[in-house]
């Protein structure tokens, strides 16, 4: 299957943060999934894709030109696709992922799984579940979870929309979580159709 990975183009403080998404790419790679991301060759990026590339997986890095011309993009993807912008990116690996996992990151991380987490609760990400991850590495996200449960107990999304948001904190959830993507998506909301 092919996992959306959302993260920094940074390293960050901790190195665990680093550690884990070398860690998540190798597991990709030796369970025969291809590495959906932003192209980039540094920080949580590199990482992730170095974890995949070391352990003979496949890499498909989506970015615009500008990122390509500004020599931020690896150069030994297995695919390189380059949209006009960012908006066209966003979809481009939308429409690639058959799941999505947000990696420690900055505001374009946390734009990105937004707007995965949007679609999803308006149920447009098709009928085959495609699960919409979080990857809370060393409490990364804790503040971000404690917001989805106060949107919750303010009415401002369902249990269903709040349960679409799946925290992760080591590789064996996100295992757990790959055995249901690709069925049917029972919980996703038709009512926009």
């Amino acid at each position: 299957m092919n996992i959306t990975v959302y993260c920094g183009a940074l390293e960050g403080a901790n190195p665990e943060y680093v550690n884990r998404a070398r860690e998540l790419g190798a597991w990709m790679a030796e369970n025969g999934h291809t590495l959906v991301y932003g192209a980039g060759n540094a920080g949580m990026m590199g990482a992730v894709s170095d974890g995949v590339i070391e352990n003979g997986g496949k890499v498909i890095g989506v970015t615009p030109n500008f990122f390509v011309k500004a020599e931020v993009t690896r150069d030994d993807l297995t695919e390189l696709i380059v949209p006009e912008n960012m908006n066209e990116r966003k979809a481009v690996m939308i429409e690639l992922g058959d799941a999505f996992i947000a990696l420690p990151g900055g505001t374009g991380t946390l734009d990105e799984i937004s707007e995965v987490i949007a679609l999803k609760r308006l149920g447009k990400l098709g009928e085959i579940n495609k699960p919409v991850m979080i990857y809370n590495v060393e409490g990364y996200y804790n503040r971000l979870f404690e917001y989805f449960d106060d949107m919750l107990a303010s009415d401002y999304c369902e249990e269903t929309d709040r349960n679409n948001i799946i925290e992760v904190r080591e590789l064996g959830d996100i295992a757990e979580v790959m055995k249901t993507a690709g069925g049917i998506d029972h919980n996703r909301n038709k009512r926009f159709e």
